[in-house]
C-alpha cells in the first residue's frame, strides 16, 4: 500500500531541485521575506542567450572541451590500460595512476601553474584541455584495467589462432566486447570535464570561461537568477547522458 506513495515522494524529492532552479531562472525581484520572486519573465533567457552575454559561448566552449577530453581520454586510456594490465609491474603503474587524486584539483592546479605559465599555456583552451587530461586520463586507465583480464587475452589469442590479424581482432573482437565499457568511460570522463572547476578556474586564469566557471561567477555576484539559468544549462547534458545510458546500455 505504501509502495506507490513512497515512490512518488522519492521522485518528487529528486526532481524538486531541478524544478526549483528552472523556476528561478524565470524570476526577478526576489526580496526577503517573500517565498517566491515577485516577477516572472523570460528576460533572463533572452539576455543571456540572445547574444547579449557570453553564456552561450561558454556553453559551446564547455561542450567542446568535455567532448574532446572524453574522446581523447577514453581512446588513450583504453590502450594504455591494456599494457598496464598485462605488465609484470601492474600494481606499481596503477599506483602512479592514482597520484592525481591524492590532491584536491585546486592544489593540483597550483602545483602545475608554474609549468603552464612557463610554457605559455595558462589562460588558453589548450592549456585547460591538457590540465583536465591530468585527471580524466588516469581515471580511464584505472577504469579499463579491469576490462583487460585473462578472458580478453584468451579471446585475442583465439582470434589470432583462427587467422585474424591485429586490426581484425581489434575491430571485430575487442571493440564489440568493449562497447559498453567504452561508452561508460566516455560518459564518466565527459562528466569529469563538464563539472571541473578548480583546474579550469586557476589554470584558465579567468580567460577560459566554461559553464561551470560562469555558475560560480554569477553566485559570487549574488545574481541568483542568472546562476539558476546557468545551472539549468549545466545539468542538461548529464541528464541527456543518463537517458542515452539507459537506452543504449540497459535496453531490454
Amino acid at each position: 500500500m505504501l509502495r506507490k506513495p513512497l515512490k512518488y515522494t522519492f521522485a518528487a524529492a529528486v526532481l524538486f531541485p531541478f524544478a526549483f532552479l528552472l523556476a528561478l531562472s524565470f524570476g526577478q525581484n526576489w526580496r526577503f521575506p517573500a517565498v517566491l520572486p515577485a516577477t516572472w519573465t523570460t528576460d533572463n533567457w533572452h539576455f543571456l542567450l540572445a547574444g547579449q552575454s557570453d553564456l552561450g559561448q561558454s556553453l559551446l566552449r564547455s561542450l567542446g572541451i568535455s567532448v574532446g577530453i572524453a574522446t581523447v581520454a577514453t581512446g588513450l586510456s583504453f590502450f594504455t590500460a591494456k599494457h598496464i594490465a598485462y605488465h609484470p609491474w601492474r600494481e606499481r603503474w596503477l599506483t602512479v595512476a592514482y597520484f592525481p587524486y591524492v590532491f584536491a584539483p585546486v592544489i593540483l592546479a597550483a602545483t602545475l601553474q608554474f609549468y603552464f605559465l612557463r610554457l605559455g599555456l595558462a589562460g588558453k583552451v589548450g592549456g585547460v584541455l591538457l590540465a583536465q587530461l591530468f585527471i580524466a586520463y588516469p581515471f580511464g586507465v584505472i577504469f579499463f584495467t579491469g576490462f583487460w583480464n585473462e578472458r580478453m587475452r584468451a579471446m585475442e589469442q583465439l582470434s589470432a589462432t583462427l587467422g585474424g590479424n591485429g586490426w581484425q581482432t581489434f575491430r571485430r573482437v575487442l571493440v564489440p566486447a568493449a562497447k559498453g565499457a567504452l561508452l561508460v568511460c566516455f560518459f564518466q570522463t565527459f562528466l569529469i570535464s563538464w563539472f571541473e572547476y578548480g583546474l579550469t578556474s586557476l589554470l584558465g586564469v579567468g580567460k577560459v570561461q566554461t559553464l561551470t566557471v560562469k555558475v560560480f561567477q554569477y553566485i559570487g555576484e549574488a545574481n541568483i537568477f542568472y546562476a539558476a539559468l546557468a545551472s539549468v544549462l549545466l545539468v542538461l547534458p548529464p541528464v541527456g547522458l543518463l537517458w542515452v545510458n539507459k537506452r543504449v546500455l540497459f535496453k531490454t
